[in-house]
């Protein structure tokens, strides 16, 4: 990992709230995994002075780009939208453990909500490279913050969106619409990210399955390397619980061993 002052190509408003950034990664000579993360400096000065933490939307390996979605929210989000196309964003990373995806796997299950969206995105594109079946739950407040899933059909994913204006979104009826995933497919593994609340329904379905699954946390973050325990979260071992820090021992988990109550 190291920072690049990479170009941007494009950093254009997708939606009311959502932002997308293109940057030209050809000068980083390290491979990027779904599931990891970069830290940008959001301005030309150190205003605000804590990098951002951004999750790979997609990963161009041929054209040498990264994408990134990002929800506009705080004072870093603000300024990175005054960032033009054409101008250089300084990035560090890649940072963090990645997706894993075993070779025996046919099918696995997607459930995201909010950006945690574009975070499984990453994932969707390479389990398409590997021949793997992706089939997707995107939970978001309206269907105007769906937007990633013409990307996740695009690397053909059978993609099934509830929201909270079409009060289809709440729990009873994403554990509904997952048993009848799993009794039309033979899924083998399932990802999330994006909500407490449907990772705790995930959680405890593939326990019930008896089928693994992984979790990417969200987590604010102070340095991203470990060092300012900023970002910690509770994992069992066995019959240990440990504190661990997302940024260097995650963002992606073994849902199971995860506390998330």
């Amino acid at each position: 990992m190291k920072s690049i002052h990479m170009k941007i190509c494009t950093n254009q408003q997708v939606s009311e709230r959502y932002w997308h950034m293109t940057v030209d990664a050809s000068e980083l000579d390290v491979e990027v995994l779904p599931g990891q993360f970069f830290q940008l400096r959001c301005g030309h000065d150190l205003n605000p002075f804590l990098r951002r933490p951004f999750s790979i939307y997609r990963i161009n390996r041929r054209e040498g780009t990264l994408e990134f979605l990002y929800l506009v929210k705080g004072a870093g989000t603000q300024r990175l939208t005054q960032m033009l196309a054409g101008e250089h964003v300084d990035v560090f990373g890649p940072l963090g453990t990645p997706f894993v995806l075993q070779d025996d796997w046919k099918t696995i299950l997607l459930l995201a909500r909010g950006v945690g969206i574009a975070t499984l995105a990453a994932l969707a594109q390479d389990t398409a490279e590997k021949g793997v079946q992706a089939v997707a739950i995107l939970s978001a407040r309206s269907r105007n913050d769906l937007l990633a899933a013409e990307t996740l059909q695009g690397f053909g994913a059978k993609v099934f969106h509830v929201t909270d204006e079409e009060q289809t979104s709440d729990v009873a009826a994403v554990r509904a619409l997952i048993n009848t995933l799993f009794q039309e497919n033979q899924i083998d593994a399932a990802f999330t990210c994006g909500s407490k609340r449907l990772s705790q329904l995930l959680q405890s379905i593939t326990n019930e399955h008896g089928i693994p699954a992984q979790i990417a946390l969200e987590e604010h973050m102070g340095c991203a390397m470990g060092v300012c325990f900023a970002c910690v979260c509770d994992v069992r071992e066995g019959e240990i619980l440990k504190t661990v820090r997302v940024c260097k021992e995650g963002p992606v988990f073994p849902l199971e061993k995860v506390v998330l109550g």
